[in-house]
């Protein structure tokens, strides 16, 4: 028998948002894509756009595993186990949080409240209050905050604790020398002088990843800055509105990234190329391929149905703010400084 809720097929809501949720599901452009298009629809779901710009953010860094230095320290072998770490973490928050989106457009649609089908879609008990609470208050950052210790959760067993990424990702010279040289970034770009052809960046240094209560502070922290200062978040649309995204670098920063691929890849001794503003004067760009270039589509498993909702405390910490430093471009090209000159003397001594 067909179940109804308030004169809806409930059966066929839940497939029907499955079914689109796992369309756009592809690949990390497309996941980039629909979080946007969603949040164009619905700019009260705040956590929509922060979760495009993460993802962005996520797009780079798997381009970065193709591109012109990190093939430099990582052989094939340990390319791979970075590139799923990454793909399975944004297929996953995806899977969850993309479905949750679907069905609040359905239910502003309708004006009823299909909280109680959140179950059926394999979403958290965690979630439930929290969404009932936004339909009665609209208080879009209790309720981003919500999704961020949600979607953390999410992955802390499926991804985070797996061996492979324990033994083949955060135990690696690579991670580490990437954590060292804070390297780990997600980045918000904007243009903050009309007359500056360069995007400006403000983001976070990402730490301590491994620990979930990091995360969840990461991720409160860059929901404060995204949406702490109304003008910059104007410009932060408009470059995500404006700017589709490729997965390269040179989304952002097309003067010092390129596309095109070098004829030669580097090679020890590596030469340095930046200087404090950017590329040096007459060296080639770095390369940093699209994502669709980088990476072929992948088949996942699929998610557990697992709820990690074990511990009440968790309630409590989604009120909590979110407090770490803020960074800037410069603070971004003195990092990329600091890889440039570590893979310089990784390269001068193997």
């Amino acid at each position: 028998m067909t179940k109804q809720l308030a004169g809806v097929d409930t059966q066929e809501l839940v497939s029907r948002i499955r079914q689109q949720t796992t369309l756009a599901n592809r690949n990390n452009v497309t996941r980039t894509q629909a979080y946007l298009e969603f949040y164009r629809q619905h700019e009260e779901i705040h956590w929509a756009l922060l979760a495009h710009l993460v993802s962005r953010n996520g797009g780079w860094n798997m381009t970065d595993l193709k591109g012109e230095w990190l093939p430099l320290l990582l052989d094939e072998q340990a390319i791979q186990p970075f590139f799923w770490f990454l793909e399975r973490s944004n297929w996953l928050i995806f899977h969850d949080a993309y479905a949750q989106l679907l069905l609040y457009a359905e239910m502003k649609r309708t004006g009823t409240d299909l909280t109680a089908l959140l179950l059926p879609l394999g979403v958290s008990g965690f979630m439930q209050p929290f969404w009932r609470d936004f339909l009665e208050t609209n208080d879009s950052g209790r309720l981003t905050h919500a999704m961020i210790v949600n979607e953390q959760q999410y992955i802390e067993q499926r991804v985070i604790h797996k061996p492979i990424t324990l033994h083949l990702v955060f135990a690696t010279f690579a991670y580490f020398t990437q954590s060292v040289l804070s390297l780990s970034q997600v980045l918000f770009p904007y243009k903050a002088h009309p007359t500056d052809r360069r995007l400006s960046l403000v983001g976070l240094d990402v730490q301590h990843f491994p620990k979930v209560e990091e995360r969840i502070a990461t991720g409160k922290t860059l929901y404060r800055i995204l949406y702490g200062d109304a003008n910059r978040l104007e410009q932060i649309r408009q470059f995500t509105f404006r700017i589709p995204h490729s997965g390269s670098r040179a989304d952002y920063w097309p003067q010092l990234f390129t596309v095109r691929a070098p004829e030669q890849p580097a090679q020890a001794p590596y030469e340095l190329r930046l200087n404090g503003t950017g590329i040096r004067e007459g060296q080639k760009k770095l390369y940093s391929p699209p994502l669709t270039v980088a990476w072929k589509d992948v088949s996942h498993t699929a998610a557990d149905g697992v709820d990690w909702f074990r511990d009440p405390k968790w309630l409590e910490v989604v009120d909590l703010p979110g407090e770490l430093p803020a960074i800037t471009s410069e603070d971004y090209v003195r990092a990329l400084q600091w890889m440039e000159y570590g893979i310089k003397l990784v390269t001068a001594i193997t």
